[in-house]
C-alpha cells in the first residue's frame, strides 16, 4: 500500500492519454452518482419512505443541499491541488493519508461483498439465475472493465449507461405508481414531521466512505485538475448529486404511491414490493435490473476508489487495473463462500466509513482555509468555505452516529 506525499502529475495517474471532454467529467459524475446508488440506497429510501410517507421529501431535499456543499469542497480542493485524497493527507501530516487509505481499504472491501450480493440477487430478479451465480456474473463483468486496454474510457461509458437505465426505469415505475406529486412537493418545504437521525442516514449513505472521493479521484486520473478547471469542477460534483437525489427522488416517488392506495409492503424486501405493485411481473423484473446496476456499478465505484487510496499517482495504469481486479476478486471469494457480507462486519465497516466523512472532510476544510500554498494560489470562495465548516460540523454527527453502531458487536 501506497499513500505517500510526493505530487505527480495528473496524467501520470490515469491513463497514458488521459481522456478529456464530456466524456471524462460524465464518467466521474457517474462515478459518484451510482457509488451512492447501491443496493442499501434502495433498501433505505423504501424503507423511510413507507415509515414518513410524503415527509420524506424533506429529508430528501435537505440531504441534496448538504451533500452539495460537501462534494462543493471536497472536489474543488482535491482537484485543483492535482492531489488524491491519501496524497494530500500526507503532505499536510504525514501519516494522515496512512489512517484514510487503511479505512477506505477496509470499508470498501466489506462493502463490494455486500454489492456483489446485491448485484446477484438482481439477476436472480431478472432472469431467476441462482444468486450465488449472478454475483459472479457480475463481478465478472467488472473485472472485464479493469481487463480493458482502455479500462478509462470503459469504466467512464459503462458507469453512465448504468445510471441512465436506473434513472428511465425509475422514471417508469414512479409514473405508473401514481403518486400523490403535490403532496410530496409540499412536504418538501412544509413537512408533517422531521426525523432528523433520517436526514443524517441518507446523508452518510450518499457521501459517506469511498463516495466521497470516488469521482473527485477519477477526476484527478482523466487530467482535469488546476485552477483552469474549477468551472468543471464545480459542475460536475454538483450534476453528481442532483443525479444521485434524482435517483432518490424517483423511488421515492414510486414507493410513495404504493404506500398511498393502502398497500402493505414486505419488510423484507420494501424496494422489490413496490416494483411489484406498482407494474407487475414487468416491475419486479425491472426492480431486478436496477438492483442488478446498482449493485454492479457499487462494485465498480468501491473497487476503483479504494484502490485508488493504497496507490499511489506515479502508479502505472496497468498495475492498478490488475490490483483492482484482484481486489474484485477477493471480495468474490468471500461472497461464494459466505453468500453475503457477515451482519458483525457490515456493523464494524460501517463504522469505519462513518469516521472517514468527518476526518476526510476536516483535511479538506483545513486546505482550503489554511493551505492556500497547496491550492496554486486559487482564492476560495469565503461562501463555500462557510457552508464547507457548517456541513464539517454535522459530518461529526454522522460519524458519532455511525460509529455507535459498533456497540451492536457486543450486544
Amino acid at each position: 500500500m501506497s499513500a505517500e506525499t510526493s505530487h505527480a502529475a495528473p496524467a501520470q495517474a490515469g491513463d497514458k492519454t488521459p481522456p478529456k471532454g464530456l466524456g471524462a467529467m460524465a464518467g466521474a459524475m457517474f462515478l459518484m452518482a451510482t457509488s451512492a446508488i447501491g443496493p442499501g440506497f434502495l433498501t433505505q429510501t423504501s424503507v423511510f419512505t413507507v415509515q414518513m410517507g410524503a415527509s420524506f421529501a424533506f429529508a430528501i431535499m435537505l440531504s441534496i443541499l448538504v451533500d452539495i456543499a460537501i462534494q462543493l469542497n471536497v472536489w474543488r480542493v482535491l482537484c485543483v491541488t492535482g492531489m488524491r485524497a491519501n496524497t494530500l493527507g500526507n503532505t499536510v501530516l504525514p501519516g494522515l493519508g496512512w489512517v484514510l487509505a487503511v479505512f477506505v481499504f477496509i470499508g470498501g472491501a466489506v462493502f463490494n461483498i455486500g454489492n456483489i450480493a446485491g448485484s446477484g440477487l438482481g439477476i436472480n430478479a431478472m432472469l431467476g439465475i441462482d444468486s450465488r451465480i449472478g454475483g459472479v456474473i457480475a463481478a465478472a463483468i467488472a473485472i472485464f472493465i479493469f481487463l480493458s486496454k482502455k479500462a478509462g474510457m470503459a469504466l467512464d461509458r459503462l458507469v453512465a449507461v448504468l445510471g441512465a437505465v436506473m434513472i428511465l426505469l425509475m422514471l417508469y415505475v414512479a409514473v405508473v405508481s401514481q403518486p400523490p406529486v403535490g403532496e410530496a412537493l409540499k412536504n418538501t418545504v412544509a413537512p408533517g414531521e422531521i426525523d432528523f437521525f433520517v436526514i443524517t442516514t441518507i446523508i452518510g449513505g450518499t457521501v459517506g466512505g469511498y463516495i466521497t472521493f470516488a469521482g473527485a479521484h477519477r477526476l484527478i486520473d482523466s487530467g482535469h485538475t488546476g485552477v483552469e478547471n474549477v468551472k468543471n469542477i464545480t459542475y460536475t460534483s454538483v450534476s453528481g448529486i442532483v443525479v444521485t437525489g434524482i435517483m432518490r427522488m424517483l423511488l421515492f416517488l414510486a414507493v410513495l404511491g404504493v404506500v398511498a392506495t393502502g398497500v402493505a409492503l414486505s419488510d423484507d424486501n420494501t424496494a422489490a414490493d413496490a416494483f411489484y405493485n406498482a407494474a407487475g411481473e414487468f416491475g419486479l423484473r425491472a426492480f431486478g435490473v436496477v438492483l442488478f446496476a446498482a449493485g454492479l456499478s457499487s462494485v465498480i465505484g468501491a473497487a476503483y476508489t479504494s484502490v485508488s487510496f493504497v496507490t499511489s499517482q506515479d502508479t502505472s495504469t496497468r498495475t492498478r487495473n490488475i490490483l483492482t481486479i484482484i481486489f474484485i476478486a477477493v471480495c468474490t471469494v468471500v461472497f461464494v463462500a459466505i453468500n453475503s457480507a457477515p451482519q458483525k462486519l457490515l456493523i464494524f465497516a460501517g463504522a469505519i466509513n462513518g469516521l472517514i466523512l468527518p476526518i476526510g472532510f476536516a483535511l479538506v476544510m483545513w486546505v482550503a482555509w489554511f493551505r492556500r500554498d497547496l491550492l496554486q494560489g486559487y482564492k476560495y470562495p469565503k461562501w463555500l468555505l462557510v457552508i464547507g465548516a457548517l456541513a464539517w460540523v454535522l459530518t461529526i454527527f454522522i460519524g458519532f452516529k455511525a460509529f455507535s453502531g459498533i456497540t451492536e458487536l457486543w450486544a
